[in-house]
């Protein structure tokens, strides 16, 4: 109860009861509390994401339409990817993506990066060729980003027998079947060096655009135009969600 002055009661004096009371009404409070989805999504094990957020997509096995080679697809958290694996994924992204890292302003910092791809939250589809031997991946992760519910597409690296094939299609639609499945995001959202013509028509084709928190060029001193290296794109999927979404904490 808050004390005023013509309040009977004073500090000190509310009675037990009224505390107890007090601290049920804080207790229920806190136990009516919305979970955070986020939370939620990314404390599940692979087998539960896989039932809660990717049906009814998911595959478990992908032939070459030109080779007819098999290929496993399997979801595997950073946690428990190993290292053997995240030096396959490292090593994948270097081979497709390091020189636009190299000329870029962000530069190619392995440390960085493999510190990147151990974060916690982030899944990994791995795809997998007879041999065991990983050929392909993409990570996600359901999170905020500048306040937006988002599913952030963070790799998509493919060998070069893999690409052209529609398996990158593939995996991307994994990406947006997440984001349908789990209130409140409203969109897949990644990053692109705009020195990589080829990943921004891909993923164009595929429905994305710069989104409002893309970088814009910015004129410097003595009229100099920095312009941007990299954009950052999205994909809306539920413009119904968008008057109600949730805030980050």
């Amino acid at each position: 109860m808050k004390h005023t002055k013509n309040s009977p009661y004073q500090p000190g004096l509310v009675s037990d009861v009224s505390q107890q009371r007090q601290h049920s009404a804080m207790s229920t409070k806190r136990r009516a509390a919305p979970e955070d989805p986020f939370e939620t999504a990314n404390s599940k094990t692979d087998e539960q994401f896989i039932a809660d957020y990717l049906q009814p997509d998911w595959i478990t096995e992908w032939t070459h339409p030109q080779s007819g080679a098999k290929y496993a697809i399997s979801l595997r958290r950073a946690a428990y990817m190993g290292e053997d694996n995240i030096s396959a994924c490292f090593n994948l992204i270097k081979e497709t993506s390091q020189k636009d890292y190299e000329n870029s302003s962000t530069k190619w910092r392995p440390e960085k990066k493999l510190a990147e791809m151990r974060s916690p939250e982030l899944r990994y589809v791995l795809v997998r060729d007879e041999s065991d031997d990983v050929r392909g991946f993409t990570s996600l992760m359901p999170t905020f980003e500048e306040g937006q519910p988002v599913v952030y597409c963070y790799e998509i690296h493919l060998k070069p027998e893999l690409q052209g094939t529609g398996l990158a299609s593939l995996l991307m639609d994994l990406h947006t079947t997440v984001a349908r499945n789990l209130p409140p995001i409203t969109k897949v959202m990644l990053t692109c060096f705009v020195g990589n013509k080829r990943g921004l028509a891909f993923y164009r084709k595929l429905g994305f655009e710069e989104d409002a928190i893309s970088p814009v060029p910015r004129k410097l001193r003595f009229g100099k135009i920095k312009i941007p290296d990299y954009a950052i794109l999205s994909k809306r999927v539920h413009a119904d969600r968008e008057k109600g979404v949730l805030e980050a904490p």
